[in-house]
């Protein structure tokens, strides 16, 4: 016996549409990465102290256990460098980075030191 099915053409669009929709979801969820909070207390305790975090002024402060000249680098969210600079203080002017989510690396004495920056 040979059975022929009739398959509305709407409902194979549909369920494509629906196929996609839910790849997408998948997707976007999947790639949310949590990460863990950092608060002042594990800053401290790590020797690398990073505030106004959000910065509101232009101006964020490092604060590390060796005192010397730091380099420092700012990526945005695409992982493009931004900000390129070497202080020899504890103060980075920030002026020219947009409002936004940045992550800032820091290197001293061959140590890499890394935060999230919330620019507003």
């Amino acid at each position: 016996m040979v059975y022929i099915y009739f398959v509305d053409p709407k409902s194979i669009l549909m369920q494509k549409t629906y196929l996609f929709f839910l790849l997408v979801f998948t997707l976007v969820v999947s790639g949310q990465e949590k990460f863990p909070a950092i608060d002042e207390k594990d800053q401290e305790s790590s020797g690398f102290v990073l505030y106004p975090n959000p910065a509101i002024d232009g101006i964020v402060y490092i604060k590390t256990l060796n005192i010397g000249s730091k380099d420092i680098t700012v990526f945005d969210v695409f992982g493009k460098i931004v900000l390129q600079d070497r202080i020899s203080t504890n103060m980075l002017n920030i002026g020219g980075l947009s409002p936004g989510v940045y992550v800032i690396q820091v290197i001293e004495n061959s140590k890499t030191m890394t935060r999230k920056l919330v620019v507003k």
